[in-house]
């Protein structure tokens, strides 16, 4: 998927929300309607709850690999239901949810650096200074890599104003 497609994806996606916002359709589930035109500040995709499309995000630390979780063991927080492969996973999130929640709320890395935001694959994911980064793909995730340092600066001065567009 191009930068131009998921552009017009996430644009799309804002319309029916404002429209849907506009007319009052979330007001009986108790949502406020007028945050629902901005995006999520955690990554979920548009079918799910999920945080990180459902991947435990402690496991990256622990096991150094990619997990899914376990809809048994999840936590509520930041908007996201977060999956894990275990309780003591869920306990170690729950206890310290910054140190392991991905960076930009698991919106892609380097979108981010570029001032929006793309889903993720779980497998395209590097850990840079104690923090989780995820990745759109694998081909986008070598584009970041290429400069770690100077894509990790634009997203954080592009974060959370992206939130927003």
């Amino acid at each position: 998927m191009t930068a131009q497609t998921m552009t017009r994806t996430r644009k799309t996606a804002r319309t029916i929300a404002l429209a849907l916002a506009t007319l009052g359709a979330f007001a009986p589930l108790g949502l406020p309607t007028s945050a629902l035109a901005d995006k999520a500040p955690v990554f979920t995709g548009l079918a799910s709850n999920a945080a990180i499309r459902g991947y435990d995000t402690v496991a990256y630390f622990t096991t150094g690999r990619p997990t899914r979780g376990d809809a048994r063991y999840t936590v509520n927080w930041n908007g996201a239901q977060w999956n894990f492969a275990s309780v003591a996973n869920r306990e170690a999130f729950r206890a310290n949810p910054a140190r392991y929640a991905p960076q930009y709320g698991g919106y892609c890395a380097w979108a981010v650096s570029q001032g929006y935001t793309a889903g993720i694959d779980p497998n395209a994911w590097r850990i840079v200074g104690g923090k989780l980064y995820l990745n759109y793909n694998r081909e986008i995730q070598t584009r970041w890599e290429r400069d770690i340092p100077g894509n990790i600066a634009a997203a954080n001065r592009n974060w959370p104003s992206v939130l927003r567009d």
